[in-house]
């Protein structure tokens, strides 16, 4: 059996225990030498006597199924999966699965942390002294103020309950969630011009789809409260960055804190490098818990796939 591995956490990681089961049964592993999401033009010649993949956010195309006969499974290493035709694995025979919930903790933990960070500025006083500056940035406190959060699954919940725990006010916009349902977390439910209108910080977890791309729309952040906080820990494509950028030079946002890009990497992005945007590789995820708990996961969908089973967490 032969399993391609593509996510750079796990690529550069093989000997973790999660990956254990794969070893016991004498897999051959095949890791993404690239060191970032693959295209598919580098997944057709990978797949090649490929029985499955635990996938980061590689772009999984019609042509790349029609080139993987072997091909049984995509076991995404994570939640969105708005990178994978599914139309094209379903006419494939392949089978799709995710891993909800596994890295719901660490990325709500990067979300509040870019919080802290974007209304301190923490990164950039950081630097300033480090070149021996001094400097007097004056940042804002986050207690007592509203957050607006878009999509209360795992990730979303938990950046709900940690903002809370620092005394922020929580409004919360997820249609597949009732009003009461969202007082049980706490939450105030919104809707969605509510949430632009009156966030003080607004933090996205939503996936991307035809529906939500640029949801966060140069209307929509001009709704915005001045001095009003964004962070996207999610897709790239939910924030129009040209709108965004925009509203940062007019001095309407306080900041930005970006995790995710509508290119990645980044190499043209207006946000990456101004003065009032904090930006991390994508890397919500990427904490030790995580990596093992969202690797056991995406095995035991891979390997029960192969076994002839129905896995856990399908999405096709």
């Amino acid at each position: 059996m032969k399993i391609l591995i593509t996510p750079t956490s796990l690529s550069q990681n093989l000997g973790i225990a999660a990956l254990d089961p794969l070893r016991e049964r004498g897999v051959e592993l095949v890791t993404n030498p690239y060191g970032r999401p693959m295209s598919p033009d580098e997944l057709i010649p990978a797949l090649r006597d490929v029985d499955g993949v635990i996938a980061g956010l590689d772009t999984f195309s019609a042509e790349v199924f029609a080139a993987a006969p072997q091909l049984a499974v995509v076991a995404r290493y994570g939640v969105g999966y708005d990178r994978i035709d599914l139309q094209a694995a379903r006419s494939a025979g392949v089978r799709v699965t995710n891993t909800p919930g596994a890295n719901g903790h660490s990325v709500a933990e990067l979300a509040v942390g870019l919080m802290f960070a974007v209304a301190r500025q923490i990164p950039q006083t950081s630097t300033a002294v480090a070149a021996g500056e001094w400097p007097r940035f004056q940042g804002i406190e986050l207690a007592g103020r509203r957050l607006g959060v878009l999509g209360l699954g795992a990730i979303g919940a938990a950046t709900a309950r940690m903002a809370q725990g620092i005394g922020m006010e929580v409004l919360g916009f997820d249609p597949g969630l009732s009003a009461e349902q969202m007082g049980q977390l706490g939450v105030t439910a919104a809707e969605l011009e509510e949430i632009f209108a009156h966030s003080d910080v607004l933090s996205l977890h939503i996936p991307l789809n035809e529906h939500t791309r640029h949801i966060v729309s140069a209307e929509r952040i001009n709704a915005m409260p001045q001095g009003a906080i964004i962070i996207n820990t999610a897709r790239g494509g939910l924030i129009d960055e040209q709108a965004a950028a925009q509203a940062l030079d007019a001095g309407h946002l306080h900041g930005i804190g970006l995790d995710a890009y509508e290119t990645e990497p980044p190499t043209d992005s207006l946000l990456v490098g101004h003065p009032r945007v904090v930006a991390t590789p994508h890397s919500g995820a990427h904490s030790e818990e995580s990596v093992q708990r969202t690797a056991a996961a995406a095995v035991k969908n891979l390997l029960t796939v192969l076994d002839g089973g129905q896995p856990l967490n399908p999405v096709d």
